[in-house]
């Protein structure tokens, strides 16, 4: 292999909120989907962790964008800025030259032809040669260590930020799936207009999900696992007068109530079609929670207590999807289910 033929492998998890690579089996980059750009020339500033804390706090000359809304790329150019200057974390101690990349990228499992058109072509326009996709509940699976091409069935529910995957897996294909762009985000949102009408106070996207982060629970009792009432400062919507203010986790169980019904909706959809010989699966192995929204407290609970069918978090539920990724670009050749 010549020195300028030097291919470089990595997976990526491309999320509406955080976007990982793996290369090496490793984790190299884990940082916010999000881009500062110059309004006047559109010329990239800062991405990841330096854009999201320029997030809401800009001047007139700066543009800070979030490239993805629920789970789909809202941004072309910027989505594609800001996976060159991911990319080039990666390999920032190669000065001369750019190798060419093999990739595996996840996508949502509700994907248009459109959409998944629009991630192929970001990635071959950041400098992959050869892209591969496949569909985040797929990861999650291999991610979390299930064997997907055995004759069984299994059902992952992955809550990322801007869309809520459910699939049920079996021979190495999704059986039944139900994608809906509820998630994260919305719950976020919930948070923000409840603060704004009970508590007349006005929290940024970064505040609200803070909030959520600290005191965010899908049940009003959580008995010993109860977080501590997290204060925050904002301005009155009317007055502009600075508040301080409460919030405990029982009235953030209250306001998010409707969203995690709609996941728990989707799922229920999904199971509703479920052939019956997975389904005694399912019942049997249980149900996985991954994706940033599988931490919030008291998820697993309520939805066991719903469905009558236990649910298990995986270890390691951020990164579960970047991690199935990863396995699969070690097997392209051996997994019929990935998409070039």
């Amino acid at each position: 292999m010549g020195f300028f033929s030097f291919v470089q492998e990595i997976a990526m998890d491309l999320g509406t909120a955080n976007t990982i690579i793996i290369s090496d089996d490793k984790i190299v980059v884990d940082e916010p989907s999000v881009v500062a750009l110059d309004r006047h020339t559109d010329k990239m500033i800062a991405v990841g962790k330096q854009a999201k804390m320029m997030y809401e706090k800009t001047h007139d000359n700066i543009k800070t964008i979030r490239p993805l809304r629920d789970g789909v790329i809202a941004d072309f150019s910027a989505c594609e800025q800001m996976m060159r200057g991911l990319i080039k974390m990666v390999h920032s101690g190669s000065k001369l030259f750019s190798p060419s990349l093999r990739m595996v990228i996840g996508v949502p499992s509700g994907s248009t032809e459109v959409e998944l058109r629009a991630v192929r072509d970001s990635a071959e326009h950041a400098d992959g040669r050869d892209v591969y996709l496949i569909f985040e509940p797929m990861a999650a699976a291999i991610g979390i260590g299930i064997d997907v091409e055995a004759p069984q069935g299994n059902m992952i529910v992955d809550i990322g930020g801007g869309s809520t995957e459910i699939a049920v897996i079996s021979l190495g294909g999704i059986v039944s799936n139900s994608s809906i762009r509820t998630a994260g985000d919305e719950l976020t949102s919930d948070i923000q207009e409840h603060m704004a009408r009970k508590h007349n106070v006005k929290v940024s996207e970064r505040m609200a999900e803070r909030i959520k982060i600290h005191v965010g629970s899908a049940l009003t009792e959580l008995g010993d696992e109860a977080p501590e009432d997290y204060t925050i400062h904002g301005p009155d919507r009317i007055t502009a007068l600075p508040l301080e203010v409460k919030v405990s986790y029982k009235e953030i169980a209250e306001c998010i109530d409707k969203t995690i019904a709609k996941i728990e909706n989707a799922v229920l959809t999904a199971l509703e079609n479920t052939p019956p010989e997975l389904y005694a699966d399912i019942v049997t192995n249980g149900i996985w929670l991954t994706g940033g929204g599988a931490m919030l407290l008291g998820l697993s609970k309520r939805l066991e207590d719903k469905f009558k069918i236990p649910f298990h978090i995986a270890d390691d539920p951020l990164h579960s999807v970047a991690k199935g990724a990863g396995i699969a670009l070690k097997n392209v050749d051996r997994f019929s289910f990935l998409m070039r």
